[in-house]
């Protein structure tokens, strides 16, 4: 290591599709990484139902942190886990892991909106809430295991979200992080505590939730034996944001505004498309409701008022699809393509249900074409091109949307995460959106959480200064609005079709 490197920080990087473990070395005022391991990711079926892997998962980080250790012995300072939302395991009695966590994507919770709906007005949910209504949340994975009278959740002593559980497993403390509570639709963000009543009146079980702690809680250091396994003897597990989202946003290369009202917002790329501000007060208004945003914690206590949209979910099943069946599609293979089909030809509602768990995305883009009357893409390009364009599409409206929820002008949008490499994407979201796009960092999630351990150590002084250190750390492209005519006709299109 550089004389010049004063720490070295570790973030676990895990992702709906990917795991990755990111060393960070700063010297004070730069943050350079070095990725260290990387492992894939994917949904188990198993009689009927989608799992996540845990066993898995959990061998893979003890893994790269082995790795880890091994290129910086004695080096490492601390490490914070990140993971997607939603998902949760159950501990037993002697803290006994009751079975593999459920994917999200998993079929059981169809319905039950509606039956939450039924117990619970949607009013009541969301102003209790202030999280948006999908049927992947939290509340409703559990409402489907309480109708189902799931011995799971009858025999569950600890509830803990999928980073929450990592943490457990890595130093043996059982604790909710806020940033990821904030996702289950079960917290409640007047008190900044579980939404007790909405949770008693379906009937879940309250006595399994753990108390919630902020970003940059400090866990402690890592089990005897796992620290003596992985070398890691001197290391300490910080907590971070542990939602991605919530780190990916800490890294938005944003200086420091005055006023409240923010005139920057941000896109976190990837399966999911995270589009939102960074406010300082959840929005509980109806009209809130009524465009189904969501408040979802921030790091310092902030808010991250989002909309959740479908993302490059749309062209990484097309990959998977068309790559099962031998074309072994790269991804700059699928750039390409994309680029070479004509624009605009078709379009699709990028958050149709029918595109949340397709068993062949391609043909399922397809059959939204023919059923909508537009022309069909006749191969794999115009598909990829009929998604992106969308893609660009949708974060217009929610621009739009997010404007007037804030009440005033967006002048820039971030893009952050792996979805700033497509270069197309990032034009067609000027173009489509009339504003300056900056794309980058590609890193942005292990950024954040390891400028959040830098924050919880004392190396860095604020939010502001770890996004000073982001600016002067890593390069960002510009991308300027251009075909605005030709775009607003698409946009009527769009509208169209989703009848807003």
């Amino acid at each position: 290591m550089s004389a010049a490197i004063k720490k070295i920080y570790t973030a676990i990087d895990l992702g709906a599709s990917s795991g990755r473990h990111i060393a960070g070395l700063f010297d004070g005022a730069r943050l350079d990484l070095a990725e260290t391991y990387r492992f894939g990711n994917a949904a188990v079926p198993m009689a009927g139902h989608l799992y996540w892997d845990l066993p898995h998962l959990w061998q893979q980080i003890g893994l790269g942190l082995r790795k880890t250790a091994e290129a910086y012995p004695a080096q490492i300072a601390t490490i914070g886990v990140d993971t997607w939302g939603v998902d949760f395991g159950l501990l037993g009695r002697g803290d006994e892991l009751l079975g593999n966590p459920y994917h999200y994507r998993d079929t059981r919770t169809i319905g039950m909106l509606e039956a939450a709906m039924a117990r619970v007005p949607r009013e009541q949910i969301f102003a209790a809430t202030g999280i948006q209504f999908m049927q992947i949340n939290t509340l409703y994975q559990l409402l489907a295991m309480r109708l189902s009278n799931s011995p799971l959740l009858a025999e569950a002593k600890t509830f803990l979200l999928m980073a929450d559980l990592f943490n457990w497993l890595l130093t043996g403390e059982k604790l909710n992080e806020r940033t990821n509570a904030t996702t289950t639709q079960a917290f409640d963000p007047r008190t900044a505590d579980w939404a007790w009543d909405l949770l008693k009146q379906l009937e879940i079980p309250t006595e399994m939730f753990c108390p919630i702690v902020q970003p940059g809680t400090k866990l402690g250091n890592l089990r005897a034996a796992l620290a003596a396994e992985w070398g890691l003897t001197e290391t300490e597990v910080v907590v971070p944001g542990t939602h991605d989202t919530a780190s990916a946003v800490v890294s938005v290369p944003a200086a420091q505004q005055s006023g409240d009202r923010p005139n920057w917002c941000y896109i976190s790329s990837g399966t999911w498309s995270l589009m939102g501000v960074e406010i300082s007060q959840p929005v509980l208004t109806d009209r809130c409701r009524e465009l189904n945003f969501t408040n979802e914690g921030g790091v310092g206590g902030t808010t991250r008022l989002l909309k959740n949209i479908a993302g490059l979910w749309l062209v990484q099943e097309c990959r998977r699809i068309w790559n099962s069946r031998g074309a072994n599609r790269t991804w700059q293979d699928l750039n390409r393509l994309s680029a070479t089909a004509p624009p605009l030809a078709a379009l699709i509602d990028p958050d149709d249900p029918s595109f949340l768990a397709p068993a062949d995305m391609p043909e399922a883009i397809r059959d939204y074409c023919r059923h909508t009357g537009q022309s069909v893409p006749a191969d794999e390009g115009s598909v990829l091109r009929a998604a992106t364009d969308s893609l660009a599409l949708r974060y217009r409206q929610v621009l739009s949307w997010l404007e007037e929820l804030i009440g005033g002008r967006i002048e820039t949008i971030h893009v952050v995460g792996g979805g700033s490499n497509n270069r197309q994407l990032c034009q067609a979201t000027a173009d489509a959106c009339r504003r300056r796009v900056v794309a980058g960092p590609v890193e942005a999630t292990a950024i954040g959480n390891l400028l959040m351990q830098a924050v919880a150590v004392g190396d860095i002084g604020s939010i502001a200064d770890a996004r000073s250190i982001v600016r002067h750390s890593f390069g960002v492209d510009e991308f300027l609005p251009r075909d605005g005519d030709r775009w607003d006709d698409a946009y009527a299109r769009f509208r169209a079709l989703t009848k807003s």
